[in-house]
C-alpha cells in the first residue's frame, strides 16, 4: 500500500468526470485508488503497478494533464520536477523565471518540449517534466540554464544541438 498527498484542488482531475480517470488508471494498473477530501490518495495493488501508480498521481497533483501523466505507466518515460522554492527568493523572482522558462506565448516552453519529447508543466513553486528516459536529461539542462540566466538565444541553440545528439544516440541505438 501506498499513500500519496495532491493538493485538494486536483482531486478533480484525479477522478475524471464520472470517476473515468480514476477507473481508467485502475484497470491500467489493476490496483484500488481511494482519495479522500484532504487529498490523501491510498494505492493497493502489487508494489510494482504502485510505483508506476505513485508518480502517474504525483504528476497529476503537480498539474499535469492525466492522459500525460498517464505516459507514466509506460517504463520508457520518467517524472521530473524542479523545486523553485529553493532557487527563488521572491515572488517577483519566481514570476520571472517561470515567465523565461514559458517564453513568449509559450515559446520557450514549446521548443523544449519538441526537442526533447516532453512534456513541461509550470504550476506554483514547480516544474513538472514528463519525458522519455533518453530525453530528460536534455530537458533538465535547457530549463536549468534558463533558470541560471542564460540568454534565450542561447538555449535555442541548445535545444537544436540537444534534439541532434537524441537522434543520433537513436540512429546507433546507444543510449548517453
Amino acid at each position: 500500500m501506498e499513500i500519496i498527498k495532491i493538493p485538494a484542488e486536483r482531486i478533480g482531475a484525479l477522478l475524471g468526470i464520472n470517476g473515468e480517470t480514476k477507473k481508467r488508471l485502475e484497470t491500467l494498473t489493476k490496483t484500488n485508488i481511494k482519495i479522500n477530501d484532504d487529498g490523501n490518495v491510498e494505492i493497493i495493488g502489487e508494489i510494482t503497478d504502485e510505483f508506476f501508480l505513485k508518480d502517474v498521481i504525483n504528476s497529476i497533483g503537480r498539474g499535469f494533464n492525466p492522459s500525460d501523466a498517464e505516459k507514466l505507466l509506460n517504463e520508457k518515460y520518467t517524472f521530473q520536477f524542479i523545486d523553485l522554492k529553493e532557487i527563488c527568493k521572491s515572488e517577483n523572482n519566481l514570476k520571472r523565471i517561470k515567465g523565461r522558462i514559458i517564453g513568449e506565448e509559450g515559446k520557450m516552453k514549446n521548443e523544449i518540449e519538441i526537442a526533447t519529447e516532453c512534456k513541461i508543466l509550470v504550476y506554483g513553486w514547480t516544474v513538472g517534466i514528463i519525458a522519455p528516459l533518453d530525453t530528460i536529461e536534455y530537458a533538465e539542462k535547457a530549463i536549468n540554464k534558463i533558470i541560471d540566466g542564460a540568454q534565450l538565444t542561447r538555449v535555442f541553440n541548445d535545444l537544436a544541438k540537444y534534439k541532434r545528439e537524441i537522434m543520433g544516440y537513436r540512429l546507433i541505438g546507444n543510449k548517453k
